[in-house]
């Protein structure tokens, strides 16, 4: 007789995303006059602009090639297009890394290798999150049976690393021994970017016990400031504890695209195996779980890691930004306490007079029909804050920040 995974049952109500989308869903049925046009997106993470000149010219170099006999590919390498992968190798050598092209793995983005990569774990792994954090962190630790239940607001068997305003968002090492850290920086929810000091205590603390670091570095083309790190690697030691994912998504805008990458250095240390095992163990996963990612958009890929290519991305991403410097600007102009938007294309905002996330939520779409994100969907220390989005068109960003100022009562 067949069974199910029962871990599944013990995810707490619905995935974050799809709940806002219910929301909106009986916000509208409740109010007929309104349409989905009218609701103002302010909270999920996706990108709006169309992508640039040298990436379409990429992509379209990648059909073409599926047009000839002598072009065409079937399946490509499931670690990725090696001219891709040493493009990337090169683009950290510019920032001080030394990687060889062997220890990046491209995929179909960071959201999935962000789960997957628990697979070369032990189940028995403790694991320690930020919290707040993105999901996915946490969903599929439970999906992968490393938890218990779930009890007012947390998971027991997993360990939670309080991220909070006093602390400038960035934890505290864990309370116990882990094996498994999830750090992301930028950080989504909150905007915090890590700095090279704090990345070092969890650094000396893996190496130490012999854990090991997955740190989430989607965002980190949104990092201005020069003395911030965009990955882990530029920090000494982070070669033998940490493991690196990263994505095309939110620079390139490839968030229906599909692109991203993972580096497994082999000079990771775990306890009792060899330096090279980890990579070796993600190598034996892709190639048993994966075909490898779209030959098509691996062109793009490449397309984007060109010097033209990188300059239209960061086109792309200082739009973004003046985009939170507009959000921002209004909602402290209002009073509110706002972090981030600064390195990062989110902002998270303290809310006024002990008010909860969702109950905010639902005011700023009844009263100025703006959709943000409840802080509290991303963990127990969410609680009263909101996380909103720097990605939409510029004349939706400016119609949804009027509409706030005029509409929202304080």
């Amino acid at each position: 007789m067949a069974t199910i995974n029962k871990n599944y049952d013990k995810l707490a109500a619905g995935y974050l995303f799809p709940e806002i989308g219910k929301r909106r869903d009986a916000f509208l049925k409740s109010n007929p006059h309104l349409k989905l046009g009218d609701i103002m997106k302010l909270g999920v993470g996706d990108t709006s602009e169309p992508l640039t000149h040298t990436i379409i010219k990429g992509l379209h170099l990648g059909v073409d090639k599926l047009a000839s006999k002598d072009t065409y590919t079937g399946y490509g390498t499931e670690q990725g297009d090696k001219r891709l992968r040493q493009a990337l190798a090169d683009r950290y050598g510019k920032r001080g890394v030394k990687l060889e092209f062997e220890e990046i793995f491209v995929s179909d983005g960071a959201k999935p290798d962000s789960a997957n990569i628990q697979s070369i774990f032990s189940k028995d792994s403790v694991v320690a999150v930020q919290d707040p954090a993105y999901p996915v962190y946490v969903d599929s630790n439970v999906i992968a049976g490393r938890t218990k239940a779930f009890v007012n607001g947390k998971y027991e068997g997993l360990v939670y690393m309080p991220c909070t305003v006093d602390k400038g968002f960035f934890p505290d090492l864990p309370n116990k021994k882990v094996d498994l850290i999830y750090l992301c920086s930028p950080n989504n929810p909150t905007g915090a970017v890590a700095t090279k000091d704090q990345l070092r205590v969890f650094i000396d603390y893996a190496r130490l016990t012999q854990a090991v670091i997955i740190f989430d570095a989607a965002y980190s083309a949104y990092i201005s400031d020069p003395e911030l790190p965009r990955s882990i690697y530029e920090v000494e030691g982070a070669k033998e504890c940490a493991i690196e994912i990263s994505s095309f998504s939110k620079d390139a805008g490839f968030t229906g695209v599909r692109l991203g990458w993972t580096v497994v250095p082999k000079t990771i240390i775990t306890a009792g195996e060899d330096p090279n095992k980890l990579n070796s163990l993600w190598n034996r996963r892709q190639t048993t779980m994966f075909n490898g990612a779209s030959n098509i958009v691996q062109e793009g890929g490449l397309a984007a890691m060109l010097e033209i290519g990188q300059r239209e991305c960061q086109g792309v991403v200082d739009y973004y930004m003046e985009n939170a410097r507009i959000i921002k600007w209004t909602l402290e102009k209002m009073g509110f306490k706002v972090f981030g938007g600064l390195n990062a294309p989110y902002l998270w905002v303290k809310l006024p007079n002990g008010m909860k996330s969702w109950e905010f939520f639902d005011k700023l779409l009844s009263e100025a029909h703006v959709l943000c994100t409840p802080g509290v969907g991303f963990g127990p220390s969410g609680e009263g804050y909101v996380r909103f989005s720097a990605f939409g068109h510029r004349e939706d960003i400016e119609k949804a920040a009027k509409s706030i100022r005029d509409n929202l009562r304080l």
